[in-house]
């Protein structure tokens, strides 16, 4: 008997991908908990990045402000948003220490869309110590916080904090998320339909350039917004999956995560009879990696960040294994990896057990090309350092 998600709603509108988007929630072996290793190791990489970020600020003496504000956008449901912003708070301690001054009371906004696992986030915070300086930064060592921390939902696309509010903003591993997938690119009697596909890599020309239009389109809204938000004097560091081709069809290795083994699950599904290819047609990952110069054009357009720093950094493979020799270790990498970040979604389009099959079959396509996954597969970054023009 076929399997089929005939009774799942489908979602085109970005008022619903903004309720339904999010990583994998709880602690499963699927959860974007257990399965975002390489962004933690990614984000240690370029921790001298953020550090650099820090430095640029201006810091404002504690007689004058009261409270340091960090928000992190596109939180996400794991620890890895809890390690970085000890390292925001533990670092400006310091330099406020350094300076002579003691250092203001610290605010922490973790902000995502609704749709994301708060609970699981809030269950991993460690709990909050005493306001003094020095247990304060000891704290950080003793898995304690010294800060407050609240959560912000909402989508970044939009506002979210009062106006001049925010002292720094940082937000890893989220802009490349588009805030709806591009309507062309559903549009059956568009030039732009993506027939076929559920990913841009190796799509037409004019499917690839809705895409990139939506891109400068979001950012331009999210740097708009941040403008407004950011106290005079803020920083803002910002990493998102970027590209090294001129070629927006080429998607790196998000390509190859979305755009081949599990491109070609969703084929075998309609081969199988198990899905209508039309279901497969009306559903398309909303993710663009950019080149830097692409990004750089978003920013100067707006004109209300300067650029203190605008990099392409290899970011390695998204694959964590014990055993780079198995194949079934890799390939259900893959699988429970590209599951973690897109799974929330085929859920919705295709219903929980049609979802099911279509991940065991991602895991059985990467089993053949193991090897070929653990050297090809490969990230690069566009890490980028803004302050206020």
């Amino acid at each position: 008997m076929a399997l089929r998600g005939d009774n799942v709603v489908v979602v085109p509108d970005q008022m619903k991908l903004e309720r339904l988007l999010s990583m994998k929630g709880g602690r499963g072996e699927t959860s974007y908990v257990k399965n975002s290793q390489a962004q933690a190791r990614h984000a240690r990489c370029m921790l001298h990045f953020l550090k650099e970020t820090l430095n640029s600020m201006q810091l404002p003496p504690f007689s004058t402000d009261l409270s340091f504000t960090i928000a992190d956008l596109g939180c996400s449901c794991g620890p890895n948003t809890l390690f970085n912003m000890d390292i925001i708070v533990k670092h400006v301690s310091k330099t406020y220490e350094t300076s002579g001054h003691e250092a203001p009371e610290f605010h922490v906004y973790f902000s995502d869309l609704p749709s994301n696992d708060f609970n699981t986030l809030f269950q991993l915070l460690p709990p909050l110590t005493s306001n003094s300086l020095e247990e304060s930064l000891a704290a950080i060592d003793e898995h304690q916080r010294s800060y407050y921390a609240a959560g912000v939902p909402g989508s970044f696309y939009g506002r979210l904090f009062p106006a001049r509010s925010i002292d720094v903003f940082h937000s890893t591993f989220s802009l490349h998320w588009l805030s709806q997938v591009p309507a062309r690119v559903t549009d059956k009697w568009s030039a732009a339909y993506n027939k076929g596909r559920v990913f841009i890599h190796g799509a037409p020309k004019c499917t690839a350039e809705a895409y990139r239009y939506q891109f400068q389109a979001d950012l331009t809204r999210f740097l708009h917004c941040r403008a407004k938000e950011m106290k005079d004097g803020g920083a803002m560091f910002l990493v998102c999956l970027g590209r090294t081709s001129m070629d927006p069809t080429d998607q790196g290795g998000a390509g190859i995560l979305f755009g081949t083994h599990f491109q070609d699950a969703w084929d075998d599904l309609i081969q199988e009879g198990l899905l209508e290819s039309e279901r497969r047609d009306s559903f398309n990952i909303p993710v663009y990696a950019p080149n830097i110069q692409e990004f750089r054009e978003v920013v100067e357009s707006n004109r209300s960040f300067t650029v203190n720093k605008l990099e392409v950094v290899g970011g390695g493979s998204p694959l964590v294994v014990n055993h780079p020799d198995d194949a079934s270790e890799i390939s259900r990498a893959l699988a429970n990896s590209c599951r973690s970040v897109i799974g929330v979604l085929v859920d919705a389009h295709i219903g929980e057990e049609l979802s099911e099959e279509l991940f065991i079959r991602v895991e059985r396509r990467a089993v053949r090309h193991a090897r070929e996954l653990m050297e090809q597969l490969q990230f690069f970054h566009i890490v980028a350092s803004l302050s206020l023009a």
